[in-house]
């Protein structure tokens, strides 16, 4: 898949996800950035220090991609990878040998598509979207940057999620249905009416927290 080398950003749960991807895929992993020292992915995968450390990283050798998986605030995930990218490095599009994308899909740098993911035709996802284990993306829908469908959760046609979006464990969205930028759809909800921005929404069906 690349001519280079990959650092995964964050060494929590979804960054050993990740880990497992990019060795399906036959890449190589340098090691992972975490400021946490205790952190680890295990299987011998170097804890190489906090970002900073990417300073001293040639980006023409080195790819990066994003270990951060489900926090609530999708800021520090986006800002991650906004500074980084203005460093000029990469985040190639990562997607597992089990997922299924469609050939009309779109996907945008650092899109990552995990175990089990579909994406139909139509769909566009934006810059450092997360498509986590066995969720589903059906035909054209809109999935503004840096966010974030979370394991199992569904989305039907014609879905728009707007930016720094997270949509929890299992939830689903029915079609046509609009989700506003830095709104949280809750583990498990059904949204069967637009979401304004800024907003949480949990139950079902889904109402504002």
């Amino acid at each position: 898949m690349s001519d280079c080398s990959f650092i995964i950003v964050g060494g929590g749960g979804h960054a050993r996800v990740v880990a497992s991807t990019l060795r399906r895929l036959g890449e190589t992993i340098l090691g992972f950035t975490d400021p946490d020292e205790e952190a680890t992915l295990g299987d011998g995968i170097e804890h190489l220090g906090r970002d900073k450390i990417l300073t001293e990283k040639d980006p023409s050798k080195v790819a990066l991609t994003m270990g951060m998986g489900s926090v609530r605030d999708t800021g520090h995930r986006a800002g991650l990878f906004t500074e980084q990218v203005e460093n000029g490095f990469r985040f190639p599009t990562l997607i597992h040998p089990d997922a299924v994308l469609a050939s009309e899909a779109k996907t945008k740098a650092g899109v990552q598509v995990m175990a089990g993911g579909v994406i139909q035709p139509g769909a566009s996802l934006g810059e450092n979207v997360i498509v986590n284990t066995n969720a589903s993306v059906d035909h054209d829908c809109q999935i503004g940057a840096h966010s974030h469908v979370a394991s199992g959760a569904t989305l039907s046609g014609e879905v728009v999620l707007e930016s720094q979006v997270h949509v929890g464990t299992g939830a689903s969205i029915i079609q046509g249905v609009d989700v506003g930028k830095n709104s949280v759809v809750g583990a498990g909800a059904v949204v069967i009416e637009d979401v304004p921005p800024e907003t949480v929404v949990i139950g079902v069906p889904a109402h504002p927290k």
